[in-house]
């Protein structure tokens, strides 16, 4: 009985329902660049972006979970679903770097592999803005900039406890003192204009 009710409280803890928006009309782009709760609060601050789902992409291993992307190579990243007609594919790609840096593998306090930078593309012309901008950043930052620009070949859904993470926790300490933060940071830098 015992072992009955641990699998039924781990099942319904960890399975998935996380579902992407059915609307037609939007169209998604992938980002990585540090913890997915800061990026994905960062988009969905955003006019014109309807949703943004946190995940895992960057690596051919499948099924990665939030416990293996160390070994699988995967990078957090967010699906930013988004309406063309209000915000286009550059408009994101800037929201992108104005929300951190891109001199580094990561974005503080997370550092390494699975929180580097990478704008993922879907088509051509995305692959084309994606690295226009990255030359002007790199550029600006004098050589420096470290972004990866990487075709999209599979998103995985991160865990039901990852969608949304900053506005479910306000109160979690990472939350107060990274997320708030950050995203904090990049209104005052990108809503000025």
């Amino acid at each position: 009985m015992r072992f009955l009710l641990a699998f039924l409280f781990t099942t319904t803890l960890f399975a998935q329902t996380t579902k992407a928006p059915t609307d037609a009309n939007l169209k998604v782009a992938y980002f990585a660049s540090g913890c997915f709760w800061c990026v994905e609060a960062i988009y969905e601050s955003v006019p014109g972006v309807a949703e943004v789902i946190s995940g895992y992409a960057g690596s051919p291993a499948k099924n990665p979970t939030y416990r293996t992307i160390h070994q699988t190579g995967h990078a957090e990243t967010v699906a930013v679903y988004y309406n063309p007609n209000k915000i286009t594919f550059k408009d994101l790609v800037n929201v992108y770097y104005a929300s951190q840096d891109p001199t580094t593998y990561g974005q503080k306090p997370d550092f390494g592999k699975n929180y580097r930078s990478i704008i993922f593309y879907s088509t051509k012309e995305e692959q084309n803005i994606a690295w226009d901008k990255f030359k002007e950043i790199d550029k600006q930052y004098n050589g420096k900039a470290v972004t990866t620009i990487l075709e999209i070949d599979h998103f995985y859904f991160a865990e039901d406890y990852h969608q949304n993470y900053e506005k479910n926790n306000p109160n979690n300490s990472y939350i107060q003192a990274v997320s708030k933060k950050r995203l904090a940071k990049f209104k005052a830098a990108y809503f000025k204009k």
